[in-house]
């Protein structure tokens, strides 16, 4: 498949601009331990369940070196080169720390952007959002709600019925085909 000149481009900016946002070592977002609100999938329902809370040392021995980067770091994978980019597979995409359920494969979308794009979450309950003013922009973050993982960004760019890009990186998802 040929790239094109804008592929490239956002690529580009992906390899070289974001990985040295400021602020990504060090960076504190991690809430208190708890209970939160979970949606499961497996029984379609809402649950009461305890956060994920561990620390650098326990996410590190649990995570491989670019899941640590990307979740625990607010870093980024370069455009086009995560595993879950150009997967059509029908399933679960679910936090790579906590396994918890994020977005469903049928409101994946081929952006153009060389992340996986969805238009919603699985539930309202299993993502959450902040504000994020690095390098001089301001966009908004999405992370996990059990774990505080970075997952990527969300933009007003997407497709109907919510207008809604949820432009995630792989290394943060784990995928789970239909029927397992």
């Amino acid at each position: 498949m040929a790239m094109t000149r804008n592929q490239f481009v956002v690529g580009l900016l992906g390899m070289l601009v974001l990985p040295w946002r400021p602020g990504i070592a060090g960076v504190k977002t991690m809430r208190a331990a708890g209970k939160v609100l979970i949606y499961d999938h497996r029984t379609d329902k809402v649950q009461e369940v305890e956060r994920v809370v561990k620390t650098e040392e326990e996410w590190r021995k649990l995570l491989s070196a670019e899941e640590f980067k990307i979740t625990r770091k607010k870093g980024t994978e370069p455009a086009f080169s995560g595993r879950y980019a150009s997967t059509k597979d029908k399933g679960i995409y679910q936090c790579v720390c906590c396994g918890t359920d994020l977005f469903r494969s049928d409101t994946k979308f081929e952006s153009g952007t060389g992340w996986p794009s969805f238009w919603q979450p699985i539930s309202e309950h299993n993502v959450r959002t902040e504000k994020d003013r690095s390098w001089f922009m301001e966009g908004v973050e999405v992370l996990c709600a059990r774990c505080d993982a970075h997952l990527g960004h969300v933009f007003n760019d997407g497709p109907k019925p919510t207008g809604k890009r949820y432009c995630m990186n792989s290394a943060a998802l784990k995928f789970v085909a239909a029927g397992k």
